[in-house]
């Protein structure tokens, strides 16, 4: 897991709960390694209706993940029947206390007042969904990643978006995103410290991602802005820390 990222998290045992009418069978060992940057993956639940037709994209890759597929059967013609059951199952492992941590995916609004029920009991709440789903949802985690920066070939999924109509934050540039959590982080010497920052910008924004501007990691990122941000790194006990600060 990158130092950038929210490491206090690592150690969580984190439940992951697909709705499969709304997530890609092909990035399901990308999902799991997401999660797994925040924890120990010990749920792996998939819910659908897998008498259709629509859910066979899944069913030869589960067996090898070991995710455990829940039959819901739709009682209404192209109404979305996974919700209900997976919101039930995720507030029944919420009280049990066997998992801290739940990694929802699915890009539909209606479990928005989940993973807000899942913050205010202090458990941590991360979300996997497409560019399209509403902002409600993605703020109500405390983690959101877009399913579009899954894909291997990120510089390919940046072109695409960039020819549709419609133009998300994403497209639009990372600067005053990464101005507001320097400001809310710097300390008096007017340095900030990189782990902080990143800290900040999921605070601003859940879905933030470096790699939705081409980088892997935050300090990249950063580094890319030379005419704005200066880096400097000291080591501390064997281990590197790296500082930001803002260029006047």
């Amino acid at each position: 897991m990158p130092d950038e990222q929210l490491t206090s998290k690592s150690l969580h045992k984190i439940a992951i709960l697909i709705d499969g009418d709304n997530a890609q069978a092909s990035l399901l060992s990308n999902m799991l390694v997401e999660a797994g940057k925040y924890g120990q993956v010990t749920v792996r639940r998939i819910y659908g209706d897998w008498t259709t037709n629509s859910m066979n994209s899944w069913k030869d890759i589960l067996n090898f993940h070991a995710v455990q597929p829940i039959q819901q059967f739709r009682y209404t013609i192209g109404k979305n029947a996974t919700d209900s059951a997976m919101i039930i199952d995720a507030m029944d492992l919420l009280h049990s206390g066997v998992v801290d941590g739940f990694c929802l995916v699915s890009s539909d609004s209606d479990y928005t007042r989940l993973a807000t029920r899942i913050r205010e009991t202090g458990i941590f709440a991360m979300g996997i969904g497409e560019k399209k789903t509403p902002k409600p949802f993605v703020n109500a985690c405390d983690v959101f990643v877009y399913t579009e920066n899954l894909v291997t070939d990120i510089k390919s999924q940046k072109s695409k978006a960039r020819k549709t109509k419609a133009v998300t934050s994403l497209d639009q540039e990372p600067i005053p995103s990464l101005i507001k959590a320097f400001e809310m982080s710097v300390q008096e010497d007017g340095w900030s410290m990189l782990a902080i920052m990143g800290n900040a910008l999921y605070r601003l924004d859940p879905g933030f991602d470096p790699r939705s501007y081409g980088h892997k990691q935050l300090s990249r990122l950063i580094a890319s802005y030379k005419n704005i941000f200066e880096q400097r790194s000291v080591e501390t006990n064997g281990s590197t820390l790296f500082y930001v600060k803002l260029k006047e």
